[in-house]
Parts: structure tokens; C-alpha cells; sequence
């Protein structure tokens, strides 16, 4: 029985329409509009090393996926010459399927396709897609190593739904591997905010872990060695578990020996970020058995448990 192809023009959001939509739709497409949702925006090659294997499989993939409207896409503009890649962001369809699917509205889900699109001519598109290839290298790492795992990719806006105005992150991620396992927070740098205001958000992760009792350890990844060395000479005491690297050293990526932890000696080598919690063996991190756990604590390890439940140690 041939299938109905939904043309290219503006998408007919009927009955008929998702369902055929629907139809054509597989797991792994189902995880790629959930990234889109929460991250934004991706490029063909973090959504490659995120789901497929090879250039030409991702490129038909993702083609048939903007056919049924479930994703769009846009090419920066590139002053130089040359081509930028394909960003793709969620398509109305897409928010439409995935509202069905976990039996809620697209309003719900914070979709609009305005806020979407908006991200193409959005000064910040570089920094969100800083953020998201620093999750994309620990996910490939994970798709391609044992006992490695990325359990946990929140998003700015998931994080702010678990937090509020007490921190705002730019994701949230939980790494595992080789038995070690760490929850961070990341602060993705480009250079474009001067260092006293990036210091200056400190004081907002340690009302939070005061507020949830919960300590969690904080990484500043920057654009330079010298905008490193800067921060870190800014930063001379802190009650929160710190750690720096920069984004140009990336052998084995964020996963590998390029952290730094805070406070270190002169001839501190760099560690794995699996390895990060052997910095700090005086803190307790986690949350504070001791106390009472807070309201926000209860949502935010509820919340957690809703998105990721236990898995296997390895992969």
C-alpha cells in the first residue's frame, strides 16, 4: 500500500496528518525531538555523533523528519565564505507528536514556534551550542566506551524549572564511568562576560546548595589557558567544589584529564572528570542526611527520577 507523502508546504495539523506522521516515526526519532525540545538547537554532526553513525544515514534521516514537519531547519550566515552546518531546531509538528505522546499540549511542553526559530538570529546561538557539543563529546564517549555513561543532560530551561531563581546553570549533567560517578553543574564560557560578573554567580550556588542541602560541584568551562588562569586567580576561597578546563583541549574531551580542581597546589595534575570527587575528600556531597531534606531537594530528586530512571552500571 503506498504511503501518502505530507507535502512540503505548510503542514495541515489534522487527525490524518499525525497520524501518518506518526506512523513514520521510530524511537530514535522520538529522542531526537526530545533533544531538540530541550536543547534548542543541534547541528547535523552533534545530532550524527548523538544518534547515528555516519554522515549520509543522518543527513536522509533527518531529511525525512523535516518532510514531516516534525524538524526545521537554518544555515548561519558565515562572513568569511564558505558554508555553515545544518542547525536544526523543532518543527511544529514535532512539539505536536511529543505533546500526544506524553499526553499533555504543546503550550505545556514550552514550545512556540516563534521561540524556536528565534534561536537562528539570537546572539547566544553559539553559546547554547557551546553547551550542547560539551554534552554531545560525553555522550559519543559514552556510545563508544564500557562502563562509561552520560545519565543525566538537563537543559538551562529544565533547570530552571527544578531551581528557580536560585542558580541558573547552563545545564546540569551526571557522568559516569569506571565505577566513579559525578553530578556537576557546567558554566559554559565564551569570553563575552567579564570575570567579576562570572564570579559574582557564585554566590547564587551557594544559596542553593544552602537552600536544598545539597553540594554539588561546579565547572567552569572557558575559551583560553589565560581566561582560566585569570578566574582561578579571582576565585581565592570558595565553599563549593570547583573545577576549570578550556574547550580547545579536548583529546579525549570533557570526559578526559582536562580539569583542574579548586583549591590545587602548583604541581596539581589534571583529572578525569569521573575522577573530580577525589579533590574535595573533606566535602559531602549529596545530599545531607543529617538534615531534613527541603522541598526543593524532594522535587529536584523526584524530578531526576521521573526523567532518568536507574540504569545499568555499564553499557
Amino acid at each position: 500500500m503506498p504511503v501518502t507523502r505530507i507535502p512540503l508546504g505548510l503542514p495541515r495539523f489534522d487527525a490524518d496528518a499525525m497520524a501518518q506522521a506518526a506512523a513514520r516515526l521510530t524511537p530514535r526519532d522520538y529522542e531526537v525531538l526530545e533533544h531538540l525540545l530541550h536543547h534548542r538547537v543541534l547541528t547535523t554532526h552533534q545530532l550524527q555523533r548523538l544518534f547515528f553513525t555516519k554522515p549520509q544515514p543522518t543527513r536522509r534521516r533527518l531529511a525525512i523528519l523535516r518532510q514531516l514537519h516534525t524538524i526545521t531547519r537554518y544555515r548561519p550566515w558565515t562572513p568569511y565564505g564558505g558554508s555553515a552546518p545544518c542547525h536544526w531546531v523543532l518543527g511544529r509538528a514535532g512539539a505536536e507528536l511529543l505533546a500526544l505522546r506524553s499526553h499533555t499540549t504543546v503550550k505545556d511542553l514550552g514550545y512556540h514556534p516563534d521561540l524556536a526559530m528565534s534561536i537562528s538570529v539570537s546572539n547566544k546561538s553559539g553559546h547554547q551550542l557551546g553547551v550542547n557539543d560539551f554534552f554531545v563529546h560525553l555522550h559519543h564517549r559514552a556510545r563508544h566506551t564500557p562502563n562509561a555513561q552520560l545519565r543525566a543532560w538537563l537543559s538551562e530551561k529544565q533547570c530552571a524549572k527544578i531551581w528557580g531563581d536560585l542558580a541558573r546553570p547552563d545545564a546540569y549533567g551526571c557522568w559516569h564511568e569506571n565505577g566513579r560517578q559525578i553530578d556537576f553543574f557546567l558554566e559554559h564560557d565564551t569570553g563575552s562576560m567579564t570575570l567579576t560578573k562570572v564570579t559574582d554567580k557564585l554566590a547564587t550556588y551557594t544559596d542553593l546548595a544552602d537552600t536544598t542541602q545539597i553540594t554539588t560541584p561546579l565547572l567552569f568551562w572557558l575559551p583560553s589557558r589565560t581566561r582560566e588562569t585569570n578566574l582561578r586567580t579571582l576565585i581565592i576561597t570558595s565553599e563549593l567544589p570547583i573545577a576549570t578546563a578550556v574547550h580547545t583541549d579536548l583529546d579525549d574531551g570533557p570526559a578526559g584529564p582536562c580539569w583542574l580542581p579548586l583549591p590545587s597546589q602548583a604541581d596539581q595534575a589534571r583529572m578525569r572528570l569521573a575522577e573530580l570527587l577525589t579533590a574535595w575528600p573533606h566535602l559531602t556531597l549529596g545530599r545531607n542526611l543529617e538534615q531534613p531534606a527541603s522541598t526543593a531537594a524532594d522535587s529536584y530528586d523526584d524530578y531526576l527520577d521521573s526523567l532518568f530512571p536507574e540504569k545499568e552500571e555499564s553499557r
